[in-house]
């Protein structure tokens, strides 16, 4: 971060950010006197800045714990954040395109450090397909390593960028398949870059297979991934890969031009 001048840098604002931004999929719950101790803060600074952000509503304390987490209005910036990008106004109609003509769910997420946060999904409105239920929803997150989503995104970091996460990352067993080392990992990741597509054949959830292709800017980076979620009694993995990743490949390339992107 760089530093402003003293008359335009509030540090109070980025000490209440700083608390906003400890919480993370992996820690939902924090404690006062752990927040102090991480952030270099006093005990009376401490709870100033929580008192405050819970009276807000940005914070709000766990009964039994009397651990915090994050506010109902946390969760209404980051729906106000997603709802005002460009990337899923741009995205929306080909999405729903893709859906409707495959008659299966497409999604779109970015990268936000370890996990994938959803900001877009269309469901197809055909009747009868069956879905594996993970509570997916616009805001949802997942861990990057064990979706087809988040495989794309992490392909497409820079070498060191993408080491650095991955060694952050427990490999937890999520599904059947799931890539448990990092070594092997590292080499799923070269093989998604080069083939510009990432397979997911039950890594995250047994019975969920997906592909999944990148969403690319002007200078060549993943803005996002999108993929086609099935279950695996719908579609072998061969009939997935042959009959939808021409359509899936199709409509992110539509997408990744109108970000300005060119081959």
């Amino acid at each position: 971060m760089s530093i402003r001048p003293a008359t335009t840098y509030s540090q109070s604002l980025e000490r209440g950010l700083s608390i906003l931004s400890s919480f993370n999929s992996g820690r939902r719950l924090i404690g006062a006197t752990e927040l102090g101790r991480e952030l270099a803060l006093s005990r009376s600074t401490t709870h100033r800045y929580i008192t405050t952000l819970a009276a807000l509503g940005y914070l709000e304390q766990d009964a039994s714990s009397k651990k915090y987490r994050l506010g109902p209005r946390v969760i209404d910036l980051g729906f106000s954040a997603i709802n005002s990008m460009e990337l899923r106004e741009v995205a929306a109609p080909h999405l729903q395109q893709l859906s409707d003509e495959t008659g299966y769910t497409v999604n779109m997420a970015i990268l936000d450090e370890l996990d994938i946060v959803y900001v877009e999904r269309c469901r197809s409105s055909r009747i009868g397909q069956r879905e594996i239920d993970l509570n997916l929803h616009v805001g949802a997150r997942l861990p990057a390593y064990c979706t087809s989503l988040g495989k794309v995104l992490l392909a497409w970091l820079p070498d060191d960028e993408r080491l650095a996460r991955l060694e952050r990352t427990d490999l937890t067993r999520r599904g059947p398949n799931t890539l448990t080392s990092t070594p092997d990992l590292i080499a799923e990741l070269e093989r998604v870059k080069a083939n510009g597509l990432a397979i997911n054949n039950e890594e995250l959830a047994y019975g969920l297979r997906a592909i999944a292709a990148p969403v690319l800017t002007r200078d060549g980076g993943a803005a996002a991934a999108i993929n086609l979620a099935v279950h695996s009694s719908m579609v072998s993995m061969e009939e997935l890969t042959a009959k939808l990743s021409t359509a899936l490949r199709n409509t992110a390339s539509a997408i990744s031009l109108r970000l300005g992107h060119r081959s």
